[in-house]
């Protein structure tokens, strides 16, 4: 008899870079949820067969969840998800008070209530301060009786094979009875992982890029996929069943073109500023960073949403050319394949890319919990 196939629940799923990798991994998707429509709708154009929920899930039971994700009958595999991180971000104001840090420990309330066999939740190292104990210890009170809760994920992508040094935290716990025993070191990266660079993740992609390029139709540009390895063989393909747009599934196979090579229009004088910058050097007035292509590239910012200004996080300035770089060359940085689609607007793009646990990482990681199942 064949196994049944083992489903997850992404909560805050932004555009899906969680979802994308344990989708790689071999779950399926069974439902997203988040409060972010413009994301939402990206996740909705990548995965159209999931159960898609406009939700504060604070509002929520995990009793209403199952229902509105029909899930009544099924039983659950995972909850996976990265609740917002602005209150605990050494980017950010590192408020305790921040209203959304709750957030966190809701996403812990609903693993206990709808209790799947594990739970995978990503935040920032903030988290990890002392100040933030308290949310820690009242989140995982919630599991603590009944999973077995693994010490902390320290996890930096170029360490997993995505080309950024992003580095996150992962809370990872599961029912002894249904997973074979794992350790921190279950986690550890392969002694043969591949090291992907600015240059190996570029390679492939436009690089002189029309600055007028601002509509989502100009953005359909060439990209062609270089290189043989793990994160090159993801670039066009490892597309899962009932993943992706048809459209840019189609056109990457029929004429080798993705979206989102939208271009930037800058002044003359921001121009000469960045084309003057060395290999790795800042920019002392953007605080934009020129990427290095053998080095990795920083952590990706996703901006401010509409209720702190809309602000567009600084972006890095391109290797060779005097520009910030694309939303399609931030989703190769971020690990997100050439046929992965966000909102038609660089903006939204960027934020979403910036939001993302990287598919590269969160593929990894899934993968080993994947192969652990007991069934």
């Amino acid at each position: 008899m064949k196994a049944p196939e083992p489903m997850v629940v992404d909560l805050f799923s932004g555009a899906g870079g969680l979802s994308l990798g344990a989708s790689r991994a071999g779950f399926v998707v069974r439902g997203a949820v988040d409060t972010d429509r413009q994301a939402m709708d990206a996740h909705k154009v990548n995965f159209r067969e999931t159960h898609h929920l406009f939700a504060d899930i604070s509002e929520l039971t995990g009793e209403e969840l199952r229902s509105a994700l029909e899930l009544k009958d099924i039983e659950l595999s995972g909850i996976i998800g990265g609740p917002p991180c602005q209150g605990f971000s050494y980017m950010g104001r590192q408020n305790e008070h921040d209203g959304r840090n709750q957030l966190f420990v809701d996403f812990f309330r609903i693993v206990a209530e709808m209790r799947p066999t594990f739970f995978l939740a990503e935040n920032v190292p903030g988290i990890m301060q002392s100040a933030n104990s308290w949310i820690r210890e009242k989140a995982l009170s919630f599991v603590s009786n009944h999973y077995t809760i693994l010490p902390t994920l320290k996890i930096a992508a170029n360490e997993y094979g995505a080309p950024t040094v992003r580095t996150r935290i992962f809370f990872f716990g599961y029912l002894p009875d249904r997973i074979e025993p794992l350790t921190k070191d279950s986690f550890l990266p392969p002694p043969d992982i591949e090291t992907v660079r600015v240059k190996d993740a570029l390679d492939g992609l436009l690089v002189e890029v029309n600055p007028l390029w601002q509509q989502a139709t100009d953005g359909w540009q060439v990209s062609r996929c270089r290189g043989h390895g793990y994160y090159s063989s993801r670039l066009h393909g490892h597309v899962p069943s009932g993943v992706g747009d048809p459209i840019a599934l189609h056109r990457l196979k029929t004429e080798c073109r993705s979206s989102g090579t939208l271009g930037t229009l800058h002044s003359p004088s921001v121009a000469k500023r960045f084309a003057s910058l060395k290999l790795g050097e800042r920019d002392q007035v953007s605080k934009a960073q020129r990427l290095h292509p053998d080095g990795f590239c920083p952590t990706l910012r996703a901006g401010t949403g509409p209720d702190l200004g809309s602000y567009q996080a600084v972006r890095p300035i391109h290797p060779t050319m005097p520009r910030v770089i694309t939303p399609r060359e931030a989703a190769r940085l971020q690990g997100f394949p050439d046929w992965f689609t966000f909102s038609p607007s660089k903006w939204q793009s960027f934020r979403q890319i910036g939001s993302s646990v990287s598919p590269i990482v969160a593929e990894r990681l899934l993968s080993v919990i994947r192969t652990s199942l007991i069934f």
